[in-house]
């Protein structure tokens, strides 16, 4: 049976789970933030009344995940040493399959230490459109797949609503490692990742790229207008081999808190149909040629 005391322990693990938490280093909390002053006067009292000697303990050894990591921690490096790391690394991927692998080792962003795993991609790279979200969440994080949970159940139904589904689209992330509880991916976090990015952007050669929500959008196309006065709007994007047509939309997860605004979604939704339907006619008719 479950007891309310049971359930509150389980709801606290839950939630330092989601909070990113994955090591035990003490068995009882320490104040970290105590100064000399508060730690001098239980040490006087315990130096003052020693124990007896059946009270007596043996000093606590490391735990093994402390044994283990201790003298092996580099210090991690500056955003700025980070940022160039990943461009020479991204540089030498060839294809998306090295690219994945290049990533997977990569360890200038901290984030890939506390994700389960890397959410690289999904859907068709052939694809003529690639969208680009943010960051994976708690579903994503556990399947490894961007846009599996809720949001991705939208936006499945979003893309098909104009005739395409996941086998017909190329879908990813700015930030491939999930941040801890979700959290929004920090400016520095997205100019590590940013690289990667554009390389597997680069890699994969849509004809269209749409940017789902603020953060791909200001990150992608160097915009710093909000998402609500951007949306729908094309710009340029230069893959890094040819230009291609870019347009920003409302991210899912918005969508699901504001239903109302998915009248908007739909409109650049049907922009980009419209797009795609442009540039297979101009195909065609090169072909023809």
């Amino acid at each position: 049976m479950t007891t309310p005391r049971h359930q509150a322990a389980r709801e606290l693990l839950a939630f330092y789970r989601e909070a990113g938490v994955d090591v035990l280093l003490e068995e009882t909390p320490t104040d970290r933030f105590a100064g000399d002053d508060a730690t001098a006067a239980p040490a006087m009292r315990a130096k003052d009344a020693a124990p007896r000697a059946e009270e007596r303990t043996p000093a606590r050894p490391f735990p093994p995940r402390e044994r283990e990591l201790k003298g092996r921690i580099a210090p991690p490096p500056s955003p700025e040493a980070a940022v160039l790391a990943a461009r020479e690394a991204a540089k030498r991927a060839a294809t998306l399959e090295e690219l994945r692998a290049i990533l997977e080792r990569f360890e200038g962003c901290a984030l890939r230490t506390t994700a389960t795993q890397l959410v690289f991609a999904d859907g068709d790279p052939r694809a003529r459109v690639m969208f680009v979200g943010e960051a994976p969440g708690r579903d994503e994080d556990i399947e490894g797949l961007p846009f599996v949970g809720r949001s991705g159940k939208l936006l499945d139904r979003m893309i098909a609503a104009i005739g395409l589904d996941r086998s017909s689209a190329y879908i990813a992330n700015i930030v491939p490692w999930r941040p801890p509880g979700n959290r929004t991916p920090t400016p520095q976090e997205s100019a590590i990742c940013l690289p990667f990015t554009l390389r597997q952007i680069e890699l994969a050669d849509p004809d269209i790229l749409v940017c789902l929500g603020n953060p791909s959008t200001q990150t992608l196309l160097n915009s710093k207008e909000g998402i609500i006065k951007t949306r729908g709007r094309w710009f340029p994007f230069h893959t890094g081999t040819r230009e291609i047509r870019a347009i920003a939309t409302l991210h899912p997860a918005y969508l699901l808190r504001q239903p109302l605004q998915k009248r908007l979604a739909w409109r650049d939704f049907l922009a980009i149909k419209k797009a795609l339907a442009a540039n297979r006619s101009a195909t065609s008719d090169g072909s023809a040629a």
